[in-house]
């Protein structure tokens, strides 16, 4: 996918629909090819990033099997003091997994179970320095994916800010998330992600088929959940134009619950971007 290619020097600005109240949002959209911003709120406030940060231990991963280290047909060993549940497959399947069925697995339907035994193969410190390296100071994959934290444990698995992760979708999409081949092999990856419920919802995809172009429209992202957090980042390439998106929502427990308020607000987000990178019906 080359985001980038598609769309005027010049596009005009987004304009962002209503954002719902009671939530603390974070966003930034920006053409691909030059990181000009379209739309932006808040983009550098950190925030929890759940399952966001996935992406780096696939950067990883990816790197991995580029240079040879790791073999993507290898049997994966799933440590069972890793073990965690929510997210995934993998906890469901009884055949062993290889290397290659782990990174898909976390990208597809972000998996908790395939996460950490990925983590454990190529080193939680390894996993930690990728976002560095990339030039991100506020911005991380930080931890296993655990059932409960627990004191003295990391206070997130995954944290960062919409600029940041704006940033890397534009790195993977310039094939600068390492090197070509490791950013192709990443958004290869994320082509499968089958979670289209929030910033996603609102490009009205084909939620279980979109690795080529639907309706005109490419998408490459990451989505994330936690209880107080939703969080949506990605590449979105039209007939009009390519954006790089991420757009974090979060909320305070005693404030109630604003999960549906903020998803309502993503999906929005989303016909928003479609309007722009998909002009007309």
């Amino acid at each position: 996918m080359s985001p980038g290619a598609a769309g005027p020097a010049t596009a005009p600005e987004l304009v962002l629909p209503p954002l719902p109240d009671g939530i603390d949002w974070s966003i930034e959209i920006a053409e691909a090819r030059s990181g000009r911003p379209l739309a932006v709120h808040r983009d550098q406030a950190q925030h929890r990033t759940a399952s966001i940060g996935k992406v780096f231990l696939l950067i990883e991963a990816c790197t991995r099997i580029a240079d040879g280290r790791l073999d993507p047909n290898a049997p994966l060993d799933v440590p069972q003091e890793h073990a965690v549940g929510d997210s995934g497959l993998l906890r469901w399947l009884r055949a062993p997994i290889t290397v290659g069925d782990a990174c898909l697995l976390v990208a597809a339907v972000s998996d908790n179970l395939a996460t950490n035994a990925l983590i454990h193969l190529c080193g939680l410190e390894a996993v930690r320095a990728v976002a560095p390296r990339l030039g991100l100071a506020q911005t991380s994959l930080w931890d296993y994916i655990r059932s409960a934290r627990e004191p003295g444990m990391p206070w997130t698995a995954s944290f960062g800010t919409a600029a940041e992760l704006g940033r890397t979708m534009r790195l993977l999409a310039a094939g600068l998330a390492v090197s070509r081949e490791v950013s192709d092999m990443v958004l290869g990856y994320l082509a499968a992600d089958v979670d289209t419920s929030l910033v996603a919802g609102g490009l009205n995809l084909d939620a279980l088929d979109h690795v080529e172009a639907d309706d005109g429209i490419v998408l490459r992202h990451k989505t994330g959940y936690i209880s107080i957090l939703r969080a949506d980042v990605g590449l979105a390439q039209g007939p009009a134009a390519a954006v790089s998106y991420a757009v974090l929502a979060e909320w305070d427990e005693a404030g109630g619950d604003r999960r549906i308020a903020a998803e309502d607000g993503m999906r929005a987000i989303g016909r928003a971007i479609r309007a722009h990178i998909r002009p007309g019906p």
